[in-house]
């Protein structure tokens, strides 16, 4: 007669069948919609001496070190980047928790008890250890949603970095415009000041309109009502810039120091960047694409949750008898081993239901990454076209105002030689100052074009080089480039 083969055995390579399947039942991670165009259609033209920023350090193009000096402050001291690494360390944290249900686990425990007689008093001890293998994809989905949060909270951070530096640089330009501004209406006021003098002595000599006086007066209160809104617009800046900064209020020199000289214009810029980058520094897009991974991971789970849980379990239990003083039956103390495995029947129909649900945020993930690559891809050429016509204005700006400083500089010369009248030579000038305030307003908006295309794209300084990379954690299939 044959002998049987052991039941021990047997289970042990049941278990290890199991443990064979587990990697066919996981679900695939879908490919993601990431096709964009192959060039940007409101691209700059190629220039001989063009300005080529890259994405790392943009903001040193403006060629002001007190800005680049600015920008290292915020990128150390910026209260909003601590709490989007803070939070970075936690999902990395958590990671490491997210399959510890599928690690085994080893349990002691005692107790006294009497039995059903309450005769007799029994000291008991047991030791217990559990292992659920995490078949069917169930571990491999764990892991999943562990980096899915580490992708996520890593956009998140990139976020809080792209967000800091444009808005030092946005701030710092409203300061800068707000100061210039502030010096060209001081010069207006006192022209207008000025005027007004000239125009009281002619009425004193009976000489001129009577209606002048009036209208000399007008646009003296005038020019002097408009000294506050750029007064308010570098307090506004300067509160921002400490904000943004971690401090409690604004440095002295940032309003009380003489405003700059008037910065270079923009050169033309060549971009360097194309679509495709889009999908490697937007924060947004790898926001969209670790949510992909994400739901991934929960159809996966759910998905797992309609196969048979597996769980290998062993239990030894001691008992000792109080009362009498003895060991308990020493058959007793044998150790079970053995599988446990949980069987989806009464309950399936609700576990089909909540797989095909995560099954349409999976969809519903996809599409929301390729919506998010088309606006990323529309925000940039928006941009694009904004600083392109910001710096045509400001090219025909800068003409008139060459014009007109040109005629101030010929009246001045017919006064001098006695030729012309010095009212002649005030209202050129304060036309002059009047188109170098619009001029101000121009170079500010070409600035805040330029930091808002590099912020479509993404651009912040990336400190290591795993920031630098795709999150190709939803993508498989493809190779991590360095």
């Amino acid at each position: 007669m044959p002998r049987p083969f052991p039941a021990a055995p047997l289970r042990v390579c049941q278990a290890l069948l199991l443990c064979g399947l587990a990697g066919c039942g996981a679900v695939a991670v879908p490919p993601l919609p990431d096709s964009v165009p192959v060039a940007w259609r409101q691209a700059p033209p190629a220039a001989d001496r063009a300005l080529s920023p890259d994405l790392h350090n943009w903001w040193k193009a403006l060629g002001d070190p007190q800005l680049d000096a600015l920008v290292d402050r915020a990128l150390a001291q910026n209260l909003g980047m601590a709490q989007a690494r803070a939070r970075l360390r936690e999902a990395r944290l958590l990671a490491g928790q997210g399959n510890a249900q599928f690690k085994p686990a080893l349990s002691a425990s005692s107790r006294s008890v009497q039995d059903i007689s309450a005769t007799d008093t029994y000291f008991q001890a047991s030791l217990d250890a559990v292992w659920e293998l995490g078949l069917f994809g169930g571990r491999e989905s764990a892991e999943r949603a562990g980096q899915a949060g580490i992708d996520t909270a890593t956009a998140n951070s990139m976020d809080a970095r792209v967000s800091t530096v444009a808005e030092v640089v946005r701030r710092y330009t409203d300061l800068q415009a707000a100061r210039t501004q502030q010096a060209l209406l001081d010069r207006v006021v006192a022209l207008d000041r000025r005027t007004l003098e000239l125009i009281e002595l002619r009425r004193r000599q009976q000489l001129g309109a009577p209606d002048d006086h009036h209208q000399a007066m007008a646009r003296l209160a005038q020019a002097r009502a408009q000294q506050t809104q750029p007064r308010q617009a570098a307090d506004r800046a300067a509160q921002s810039l400490a904000v943004l900064l971690g401090q409690a209020e604004p440095d002295s020199a940032w309003t009380t120091q003489p405003a700059a000289a008037p910065r270079a214009p923009l050169p033309a810029f060549a971009l360097q960047q194309v679509p495709a980058d889009l999908l490697r520094y937007r924060p947004d897009v790898r926001r969209a694409e670790a949510e992909v991974l994400k739901t991934a991971a929960a159809l996966g789970s759910a998905t797992a949750a309609l196969y048979p849980r597996v769980t290998l379990g062993a239990s030894f239990l001691y008992a000792y008898n109080l009362t009498q003083h003895r060991p308990r039956s020493t058959v007793d103390d044998v150790p079970a081993i053995g599988p446990a495995i949980d069987i989806p029947l009464f309950d399936w129909g609700r576990r089909r239901a909540a797989a095909d649900a995560q099954q349409a945020a999976l969809d519903a993930s996809l599409l929301n990454y390729r919506q998010t690559v088309l606006e990323g891809v529309a925000d940039t050429e928006s941009a694009l076209g904004a600083l392109q016509q910001a710096r045509e204005n400001s090219d025909r700006l800068r003409e008139a105002q060459q014009a007109l400083e040109r005629s101030a500089q010929s009246r001045a010369t017919l006064v001098r030689l006695r030729l012309g009248s010095e009212l002649d030579r005030i209202a050129t000038e304060r036309a002059a100052l009047q188109v170098a305030l619009e001029q101000a307003g121009a170079d500010s908006s070409q600035t805040l074009a330029f930091i808002a295309l590099y912020k479509s794209l993404g651009g912040a300084p990336l400190p290591t080089d795993e920031e630098t990379t795709p999150l190709v954690s939803a993508m498989p299939w493809q190779e991590r480039s360095r």
